[in-house]
């Protein structure tokens, strides 16, 4: 078996946890034009639920949904109760960053002083390796392909075929335009939030379980990641993100063969510079302000 059958395939595992966090800060960027720096660690909380939920309940099922359930509420509670009040008062884009980025610090440090700084071992059972043509993965990995393949799909159906997803296309077009046509843009906000963050918080628990072990800081370490793949797709692009976060995903594992490990993410980063040096718009650009399609 080739070591750049291996290489590969774990990329794709990689690429599927990727595509799911990116996806996810994607949907909530292009609808709000705010980049969000704690979706790294609301997928750190998501984890940590999912962890916390094994102690109590040794059910990956529930683990998951629990996952789910936390990052959603949070966002949506992050979003409605401390970022549109600044929004709603006119404050410029870089001072909702800033609440982001303060968010992100003050969520690290709750979890650094409950969990330590030392690493969480997620309990999974055993699983052994399974040879698929070139590729080799074990059971948890196709169950995170397939979990990954799934809440994508989901997000295709949801952005093309419901009235919800038109809403949300409208709103990322113009938001006073759908003011105006009778869309209430501070509703679709708030379940964009909602959204992206129950996708954010099962990308922390697919993260985890792929992982094994992990800090606090685990999720901002995937940020930068996360942000590298929107950028390298197009930003605020959802299709645009699942095709930068393969890209990015199977080329940092690949690079694994002939760098160390250490230099997975600065891959990640010369992919990004890459990108905006000879195709700034992304593999997929918008036609718009962050339009979503």
């Amino acid at each position: 078996m080739s070591q750049l059958g291996l290489a590969i395939g774990f990329g794709m595992v990689t690429a599927g946890i990727l595509a799911v966090s990116t996806v996810a800060v994607t949907l909530q960027y292009s609808v709000t034009n705010v980049p969000n720096f704690a979706h790294g660690d609301i997928m750190t909380l998501g984890a940590y639920t999912a962890y916390t939920t094994g102690l109590l309940i040794n059910n990956l099922l529930l683990e998951a949904v629990a996952a789910v359930l936390v990052g959603g509420l949070f966002a949506f509670l992050m979003n409605w109760g401390l970022l549109q009040p600044f929004i709603r008062a006119g404050v410029r884009n870089i001072i909702v960053l800033v609440i982001t980025v303060a968010t992100s610090l003050i969520l690290q440090n709750i979890l650094l002083a409950v969990f330590g700084g030392s690493e969480v071992d997620y309990k999974l059972p055993p699983d052994q390796p399974h040879r698929y043509g070139p590729f080799s993965w074990t059971n948890r990995d196709i169950a995170i392909m397939v979990a990954a393949a799934v809440v994508l799909v989901s997000v295709h159906v949801v952005l093309r075929y419901t009235r919800f997803g038109k809403a949300q296309r409208a709103v990322s077009d113009s938001p006073e335009l759908a003011r105006v046509s009778g869309i209430d843009s501070h509703r679709v906000v708030n379940l964009t939030w909602l959204w992206a963050g129950a996708m954010t918080g099962f990308a922390g628990f697919i993260l985890a379980a792929s992982v094994g072990a992990f800090t606090p800081s685990v999720g901002f370490t995937f940020l930068l990641v996360v942000f590298a793949a929107a950028v390298v797709g197009g930003i605020g692009q959802p299709y645009g993100a699942m095709l930068g976060a393969l890209l990015i995903g199977v080329t940092m594992e690949v690079s694994a063969l002939y760098l160390s490990s250490q230099w997975k993410q600065a891959v990640a980063f010369a992919l990004l510079i890459l990108a905006l040096l000879f195709r700034p718009s992304g593999l997929i650009a918008a036609r718009a302000r962050n339009i979503v399609y």
